[in-house]
């Protein structure tokens, strides 16, 4: 390590100093939530670079839009007083006057960065990475110029970055292992922490916030599901707008009618259509929110539609030229004056584990509240909730995947998920300090 360090070193807390302070050559860094780990691997980054001129230097995310969304505008402003030149945006490439070269990459296809090898390496979110992604590509790329690498994640159960962590936890030779809570980090005071366990059912805190590994069931997705809490009749007011949420399935479509009332969710309606068009779901739901606009008074009209779904309806197409979003943007079109939509479509879909925890957090939160209602009617989405799985690798172990092998499971408890992921975020506290201000690490 260089006896000089770079004066945003300076801006580590303790613990972060731990990690950044330590000879090893390869270190594990399991964290929660906003303990700052992105700005410690950041930090890490320049100091590499600028410790010895020509060093080849990657941050590797889940994939590229995690990866740029995560570091690289963060990395910019860092490094800007280094440039060589303006930085390559295509490529997440920065060149420095020290000859140094800092490179953002994804790893959703780690087969892509094979043959490049690398003095420092940051492997962000290790926890989602494919298991063979280090042996056989990211490990090699570190052996001729003896690169370091530094392993951050928030865990992800029992998967392979809980075995690498093991591993460096049993003193193996040029190996270190970190283990810190998100208090720990001093970055979200003690009470936004109990407004989180508050928020998020108990799995879901212990690994998210206390950077523990929790052995999560293998197969059921959401365990806190039960039908006797659940599900019971709820009925429609007029005083609160729809919400309507899609999953674009060609076969089956599937979309939920849903409102909320407060920190309530009530599921008042399922749609589920076979071999259904954009076209066709959105002629199915005019007429049933036409059923909903008959019990609403003239004084609250239009009827106010709050619009969820999957981003990536903005690039595909159920049919013809239009991409699925265009197409019910048209549609309400047709019906200005009646129904008044408004879209709230995320920029980029939440992770799967991500969405499935925010849903489990309304299904039951560490204090045991529930927060969310489905009408009996909904006998489609109850079987999700009762019967949807993780996908297991060939050695059986639960992936960060949705076992989609019975074709009319999990679309339905997606289009819930999109909903609730958006209005009910995971952490969605978490960040902020108690004078308002966004936390920058």
């Amino acid at each position: 390590m260089s006896p000089s360090f770079h004066p945003l070193a300076m801006t580590l807390h303790p613990c972060q100093w731990q990690v950044f302070a330590c000879e090893a050559r390869f270190r594990v860094l399991v964290a929660g939530r906003r303990f700052g780990k992105t700005h410690l691997a950041l930090v890490e980054m320049l100091e590499a670079a600028l410790d010895v001129p020509g060093r080849i230097v990657w941050y590797v995310g889940p994939n590229n839009q995690q990866a740029r969304l995560i570091a690289w505008d963060r990395l910019k402003k860092m490094t800007q007083p280094f440039w060589a030149k303006k930085p390559n945006e295509t490529k997440m490439r920065i060149d420095l006057q020290s000859g140094s070269v800092l490179i953002v990459h994804g790893a959703y296809y780690p087969d892509s960065l094979r043959g490049v090898g690398v003095d420092f390496l940051v492997i962000d979110e290790s926890a989602l990475l494919h298991p063979r992604a280090w042996t056989e590509v990211f490990r090699p790329a570190v052996a001729d110029r003896k690169g370091r690498v530094l392993f951050i994640s928030t865990p992800k159960g029992h998967n392979h970055f809980y075995r690498l962590y093991e591993h460096a936890s049993s003193g193996a030779p040029n190996w270190a292992a970190f283990q810190f809570t998100t208090a720990q980090g001093g970055l979200v005071d003690q009470e936004e922490l109990e407004s989180a366990a508050h928020d998020l059912d108990e799995q879901t805190y212990r690994q998210e916030l206390e950077g523990k590994f929790v052995n999560t069931v293998l197969h059921r997705v959401y365990q806190t599901f039960e039908p006797s809490v659940h599900v019971k009749p709820v009925g429609y007011d007029y005083a609160r707008p729809l919400v309507w949420s899609l999953d674009f399935n060609i076969d089956p479509m599937c979309m939920l009618i849903m409102q909320r009332a407060g920190e309530m969710t009530h599921v008042l309606e399922e749609i589920v259509i076979k071999n259904a068009t954009t076209e066709v779901a959105c002629q199915r739901f005019f007429e049933r929110a036409t059923l909903y606009l008959n019990q609403t008074p003239m004084w609250q009209r239009p009827l106010k539609v709050n619009i969820y779904g999957d981003s990536s309806g903005g690039q595909r197409r159920t049919s013809g030229a239009q991409t699925d979003w265009a197409l019910v943007k048209e549609s309400f079109a047709y019906h200005r004056g009646v129904f008044e939509p408004k879209f709230l479509i995320p920029g980029v879909n939440p992770l799967v584990r991500d969405r499935v925890n925010c849903v489990k957090s309304r299904l039951c939160n560490l204090h045991g509240d529930s927060r969310l209602l489905i009408d009996p009617q909904c006998t489609e989405l109850i079987r999700d909730l009762e019967d949807v799985s993780w996908a297991v690798n060939a050695s059986g172990a639960p992936t960060n995947e949705l076992n989609k092998s019975d074709k009319d499971r999990t679309h339905l408890s997606d289009a819930l998920g999109y909903f609730i992921a958006k209005e009910f975020p995971m952490l969605g506290k978490i960040g902020e300090k108690k004078d308002g201000s966004i936390l920058s690490f």
